[in-house]
């Protein structure tokens, strides 16, 4: 398990199990939780909800998904969400590839308990710009702020 951003992250198929490449991860996140909006170079980004509710944004289009619903944001489109549940939102998030998997690893800390990490407020600068120069290495391109 990971602390990544706000969210509790838990890889329940790392990319390199399979021949394809296919990455599944676990996701909780508290209300109000939303990276910032961005583009994925090389690869689509699926969102599963399990649990609560969370509004994406991908291109032009904002829509909210509830438990049961998925969502394909495709690669070279730019798209955030925010975790709009009172209770936060559990989701699973499905890419192909290496790319998102390596960046989430390189920017998550190890979860001290199975719990949402604490609540730290937004980034600095400085944290904002590390985040970037460690997607951009994955080829994902930080375009806008989060949801609000």
């Amino acid at each position: 398990m990971l602390w990544f951003l706000d969210n509790l992250v838990t890889f329940r198929v790392p990319h390199d199990e399979g021949e394809d490449g296919i990455s599944v991860m676990e996701s909780r996140g508290p209300q109000g939780a939303s990276p910032p909006l961005h583009v994925h170079e090389t690869q689509d980004e699926t969102f599963h909800v399990l649990e609560g509710e969370l509004r994406v944004r991908a291109g032009d289009t904002e829509v909210r998904v509830t438990a049961g619903g998925t969502l394909l944001a495709p690669k070279r489109v730019a798209h955030t969400y925010r975790v709009e549940s009172p209770a936060g939102a559990h989701w699973l998030t499905i890419t192909r590839g290496a790319e998102f998997e390596r960046f989430v690893r390189a920017v998550s800390r190890p979860a001290e308990r199975p719990e949402l990490p604490p609540a730290k407020g937004p980034p600095t600068p400085e944290q904002i710009d590390a985040l970037a120069a460690a997607a951009r290495d994955q080829r994902i391109e930080f375009v806008g702020p989060p949801l609000g």
